[in-house]
C-alpha cells in the first residue's frame, strides 16, 4: 500500500481554511471495531466495521470525482435523486449500504429482540449513524454529541449485577442485550474521548468514516438498553432531525442559539472574522 500517497488522499482544508487529516476518523472507527471484538460481540464489531468502511469510501472516493469534473450529489435528497437516475454515487451506497447494516445489527442483537420492533431500531442505529456525519461540520461538534450519548448509555443499570452474574453462568460476555448496550457504549466512548482534544484543535476530523462508526455505535447501543418507548421517541426526533437537515442548516440554527453556540464553540481555536466557509461546507 502506497501510505504517502493515502496519507495525502485524506487531507483535507476545513471550515476555516486550515488543513486537517481524516486519518483521525479512519483510526476512530478501528478503534471502535476493535474494542467492541474485544468485548466479545464479533457480530456487532463486523456491523461497525462495515459501516466505517463505506464511510471511508466515501471519504476517499468523492473527492477524485470532483477532480475528475463528474458531479458529485450532496445531501441525502441528492444521493437519492442520483440513485433514481440510475447512478451510484458513493453517499448513495452508503445511503443503501448503512441501513442495511444497521438491520442485520438489529436482527443480531441478544435477545429478547421483540420482532416488531428490529425495523424501528434498524432506522434508530442508521438514522444515529448519518446524524452524527451531519454534525461533523466544525471542531467538536460531533464529538460533544456522541461522547455524552455514550457515556450515559454505558452507565450500569441497577440491575446489572444479577444479570451479570446469569451471564456469566452461561459463558457469554455480551449474551445480554443490557450488557452488549453497555459494552457498544464504551467502546464508542474511548476512542471518542481519546479524538475530542484533536479535533478541537483541528489536527483532524472524523470525516464519514469516523462520524458514521460512532453514530451507529451509539444508536445500536441505544436500542440495546432503552426502553420500546424511548427508543420510537429516540427514533422520531432522528428521523426529524435528518428531515429538517434537508431544508435547514444546523450550523445556522447553532449560531443563533446563544446556549448552543457556547457549547458548540467551547475548547475550539478562535476563527478569523471572514475566514470561516459557508455554514454547512
Amino acid at each position: 500500500m502506497n501510505w504517502p500517497a493515502l496519507r495525502s488522499e485524506l487531507r483535507r482544508t476545513n471550515y476555516a481554511g486550515r488543513p486537517v487529516t481524516l486519518a483521525e476518523g479512519a483510526a476512530v472507527s478501528a478503534l471502535l471495531a476493535t474494542g467492541t471484538a474485544l468485548a466479545g460481540s464479533r457480530r456487532d464489531a463486523l456491523v461497525l466495521g462495515a459501516v466505517g468502511a463505506l464511510g471511508l469510501a466515501d471519504d476517499l472516493l468523492e473527492p477524485r470525482q470532483r477532480r475528475a469534473g463528474r458531479p458529485v450529489a450532496k445531501g441525502l435528497r441528492g444521493h437519492l435523486g442520483a440513485l433514481r437516475s440510475g447512478r451510484l454515487t458513493t453517499g448513495g451506497a452508503k445511503a443503501l449500504g448503512i441501513p442495511a447494516l444497521a438491520l442485520l445489527g438489529a436482527a443480531a442483537a441478544p435477545s429478547p429482540r421483540h420482532g416488531a420492533m428490529v425495523p424501528a431500531d434498524g432506522i434508530l442505529v442508521a438514522g444515529c449513524a448519518n446524524l452524527a456525519n451531519l454534525l461533523d461540520l466544525r471542531p467538536g461538534r460531533a464529538l460533544k454529541a456522541v461522547i455524552p450519548a455514550a457515556a450515559a448509555l454505558a452507565v450500569p443499570s441497577a440491575s446489572a449485577p444479577a444479570r451479570g452474574r446469569r451471564d456469566a453462568g452461561q459463558g457469554h460476555p455480551c449474551g445480554d442485550r443490557d450488557a452488549s448496550g453497555r459494552a457498544l457504549a464504551i467502546a464508542a466512548l474511548v476512542p471518542a474521548a481519546a479524538a475530542l482534544l484533536p479535533d478541537l484543535r483541528e489536527h483532524g476530523m472524523l470525516g464519514d468514516a469516523g462520524a458514521n462508526a460512532l453514530g451507529a455505535a451509539v444508536g445500536l447501543a441505544a436500542t440495546r438498553r432503552a426502553t420500546r418507548p424511548v427508543r420510537l421517541g429516540l427514533t422520531g426526533l432522528v428521523v426529524a432531525l435528518t428531515l429538517a437537515s434537508e431544508r435547514v442548516s444546523f450550523s445556522a440554527v447553532i449560531d443563533r442559539t446563544p446556549a448552543l453556540r457556547a457549547v458548540d464553540r467551547w475548547g475550539r481555536r478562535h476563527t478569523p472574522r471572514g475566514s470561516a466557509k459557508d455554514p454547512d461546507a
